[in-house]
């Protein structure tokens, strides 16, 4: 007998047998971003947000470019704590390339903060004047129930002039954040080494509680007296330390400044530290990120030191 060579048929994959594809469930994927954006918002909230410095007004402690961590829970809450983006300012200013104030939608103002309490003098904080969507960023000078004045560029406080030390220098890198301009008029200098440097005249203002920091003297202002008042109760009094360049509470909202003595609910947190600081050279081009950081920046303590 011949063996027969059964040939086997090969199989066939019914139509229940062959592998599925799974498609994307966007519904899942948009509930994941919105949930994304509200833990982000809600740490922004009330934990604490990145700031961006745009002026020289806190010279030469804070430079255009450098970027801040605020944290919101310092004081308590109050209506300017919430971070609440606007879809149509945001569109206007990036795709309209119109001027808006801010991207953040103003709730309505009410008195008070939720677990609230007063900044120490000498912090640095973050500041909504009454009436505007802009934040400023200025120093804690003068606390309620205190008598504030000041004359010929010094600040007295409570009858006495605040401690202030000689006249010495420091040495600021020119870049494109920071020029040094018309308003340093003979403070370019040219270093041996080719650098150019800003060499800005300061002084160390010593407040009554121990803590000090440095302050540009730039000669006679607008800023240079100011008349006594008493600070109201769940008020501040705010300056810039580069003091002969900064709208602060001795300015009129029509000056660009704070208007006068600021109620606390205003204050949006108290900076805390520099996490990076850019030159102003980088582009879109990511290639150029790198060499636009300034070395020595990260890191830097925004508390005023403790003499006491």
């Amino acid at each position: 007998m011949k063996d027969v060579a059964l040939e086997q048929a090969p199989d066939v994959a019914g139509p229940d047998d062959s592998p599925k594809r799974a498609g994307t469930d966007w519904w899942a994927e948009v509930k994941g971003v919105f949930w994304l954006i509200v833990i982000v918002l809600a740490f922004h909230s009330f934990v604490a947000k990145p700031f961006y410095i745009p002026s020289e007004s806190m010279l030469p402690g804070l430079r255009i470019g450098d970027r801040l961590v605020v944290s919101k829970w310092a004081y308590g809450w109050s209506f300017v704590s919430p971070t609440i983006p606007n879809p149509v300012a945001i569109v206007r200013s990036v795709v309209l390339r119109q001027h808006v104030d801010s991207w953040i939608v103003s709730l309505p103002q009410w008195r008070g903060r939720l677990f609230g309490s007063l900044p120490e003098r000498g912090d640095v904080v973050i500041v909504t004047p009454p009436g505007t969507r802009n934040d400023y960023i200025k120093r804690v000078i003068g606390l309620p129930g205190d008598r504030l004045a000041v004359r010929g560029g010094v600040v007295w406080l409570n009858g006495k002039p605040l401690a202030r030390g000689p006249v010495h220098e420091t040495l600021i890198p020119v870049d494109t954040n920071s020029p040094c301009g018309p308003d340093y008029d003979g403070a370019r200098r040219t270093m041996p080494d080719g650098r150019v440097m800003c060499r800005l005249p300061l002084v160390t203002e010593t407040l009554p509680n121990g803590r000090r920091y440095e302050t540009v003297e730039l000669g006679p202002s607008a800023g240079d007296d100011y008349a006594e008042l008493t600070i109201p109760a769940n008020h501040v009094f705010l300056m810039g330390d580069n003091r002969d360049r900064s709208a602060d509470s001795r300015f009129s909202l029509a000056e660009q400044g704070l208007g006068g003595v600021v109620p606390y609910e205003n204050i949006g947190g108290r900076a805390e530290f520099v996490t990076f600081s850019l030159d102003g050279d980088a582009t879109w081009n990511p290639l150029t990120w790198p060499g636009s950081l300034r070395g020595g920046r990260a890191g830097t303590s925004l508390h005023p030191e403790e003499t006491r």
